[in-house]
């Protein structure tokens, strides 16, 4: 999966950039390296990378900022780097768009599992091989396409609509909805979440979910998805 996989990776300290980046060459990423979010922001309009990785403080334009930047022009999927794990810092960064963050210090291997979780789970989320039913239990199946009142989950075409108008999510967004319309009605705790739309076969941040259907809710309605205090979430049949 490595192999010909561009990252852009972003962050101001000299030792933390160029130990990062000689571990992921090694495990055979290609990657560019800029120390501030304009010059990462120029590189990523030149490059199109397959992956960002951006850390939250750096100068010019900080990492949440260039973070939205980029989401406002594509759905590549970014990685937070964060010193701290702050509420306020991981919060922001995923409502900026981010799939995911990493606490510094990190160590390399699980930096680099992370960003083969992400890319897995992009893959799957732009082609046919969803892991997701054609047709849920509660949904009116039409070829492929579920109905839940005013919306309509295209599980082939990757498309969804609401009130007929289409609906732009981002990969992360199709899978947990995917996963959501497999089972309506059936509550799905966080770290079932976890494991299946973010691929972590070990304890994940469960802000990250709670972030992500807050991020789903704003687009497909907030009465879609309900929140069953105590276990999880469900899609309303």
């Amino acid at each position: 999966m490595a192999e010909h996989t561009h990252v852009l990776f972003v962050e101001d300290d000299d030792v933390i950039r160029e130990a990062t980046q000689l571990a992921l060459e090694r495990d055979g990423f290609v990657v560019t390296a800029m120390p501030d979010g304009l010059k990462g922001l120029e590189a990523f309009r030149a490059d199109r990378p397959d992956i960002a990785l951006l850390d939250v403080m750096v100068p010019g334009l900080d990492g949440v900022s260039l973070c939205r930047r980029i989401r406002d022009e594509s759905t590549v999927p970014v990685i937070m780097l964060s010193a701290r794990a702050d509420s306020i810092d991981v919060v922001l960064g995923l409502e900026a768009g981010a799939d995911d963050y990493v606490t510094k210090p990190f160590d390399g291997a699980v930096l680099v599992a992370r960003i083969r979780a992400v890319l897995r789970r992009f893959g799957h989320a732009s082609g046919p091989d969803t892991g997701a039913p054609v047709g849920g239990e509660g949904g009116s199946p039409d070829g492929g396409v579920l109905h839940f009142g005013d919306l309509e989950i295209d599980t082939e075409g990757m498309e969804v609509r609401k009130d007929g108008a289409p609906v732009a999510l981002t990969p992360t967004e199709m899978r947990l909805l995917l996963e959501f319309s497999s089972a309506p009605g059936t509550v799905l705790s966080r770290d079932k979440l976890l494991e299946r739309v973010w691929d972590y076969g070990w304890g994940g941040d469960t802000r990250v979910v709670d972030v992500h259907v807050q991020r789903l809710r704003t687009k497909v309605g907030q009465d879609r998805i309900e929140t069953v205090r105590g276990f999880g979430y469900k899609l309303k049949a």
